[in-house]
Order: structure tokens, then sequence, then C-alpha cells
């Protein structure tokens, strides 16, 4: 599974667009984000469409993004993450 390339994340622009507004969230490059200094989320792509990676812990955890619902499940649990000490 290849990292998103511009094409695939332009068509997340709404949800990287609220991404954005995540207190402690930092996108260091488009749709690569970081979490005190570490990597905390990325974007994929392949036949199946489009899946984020979510860091938990020391492991990923792998998120659909193709539809509106699966995109806020992604949100809810990135701010989720972000509020944890």
């Amino acid at each position: 599974m290849k990292h998103a390339d511009d094409r695939a994340l332009d068509l997340l622009t709404g949800l990287l667009t609220t991404l954005r507004t995540i207190d402690g969230l930092k996108e260091k490059k488009r749709g690569i984000f970081y979490r005190k200094g570490q990597a905390f989320l990325h974007f994929h792509e392949d036949p199946g469409g489009l899946f984020a990676d979510l860091r938990q812990a020391s492991n990923w955890e792998r998120f659909p993004v193709n539809t509106s619902e699966e995109q806020a499940q992604l949100v809810d649990r990135a701010r989720a993450k972000t509020s944890e000490i």
C-alpha cells in the first residue's frame, strides 16, 4: 500500500481541513501530521480505496476514509488521542 499522492489527497480536502483544526497536530507535509514531534497520522491509497494510519502507542491503526462517516470516525479518534496526556 503506497502513501497517498496529491491526487488522492485532493479527494480528502475537507478531511484535511478539519484535521488541521485539531490542537496539538502539526502538518509537516501535506497529509502527514505529527504530534509532539512524532509521526501521528498519514494516508495511504490502494485499489480498495483511501486509508489513514493513526498512531496508537507504538503501533498504527488503519481507518478507511472513503465516506463522510468513515472520515468523521477518524476525526473523532484523532481528537480523542490528542487530548490524552
